[in-house]
């Protein structure tokens, strides 16, 4: 067995893959896709549905089962889906009539990345 020490990456500073944004002043480019990012997650009602995708046991939801839970429309909370799929934040199948959603973690642990201060454990570490 080998006693290399493994490197995580991301987790290297200004020099990583995802450098963090107190680290760093982002370029316009990482603005701009996180600006679309945080924009969707701006809204209460798309706030909601992400959580609600994101502890669904399974690691899947229904729109069926995600539509009762607010006073909106179908179309809209397809429209607040659409955006969350558009950020990066979750995708979709089609299965029959329904459609089944699932976050996508690479982008929260992105999130967590980025906002994680220099030196300091990530959100999760710390409440442990």
């Amino acid at each position: 067995m080998s006693k290399q020490e493994l490197v995580v990456l991301g987790q290297d500073g200004a020099d990583g893959c995802c450098p963090g944004l107190l680290t760093m002043p982002l370029g316009e480019d990482q603005a701009v896709e996180l600006a679309k990012v945080f924009k969707a997650l701006g809204d209460p009602v798309r706030l909601r549905l992400l959580s609600m995708i994101a502890s669904r046991e399974g690691g899947e939801i229904c729109v069926c089962d995600l539509t009762p839970a607010f006073d909106l429309s179908q179309p809209t909370i397809s429209h607040h889906l659409k955006l969350l799929r558009q950020a990066g934040l979750i995708d979709c199948e089609r299965r029959g009539t329904w459609v089944y959603y699932w976050l996508l973690p690479e982008m929260t642990d992105k999130l967590a990345g980025i906002l994680t201060r220099p030196g300091q454990p990530a959100a999760a570490e710390a409440s442990s």
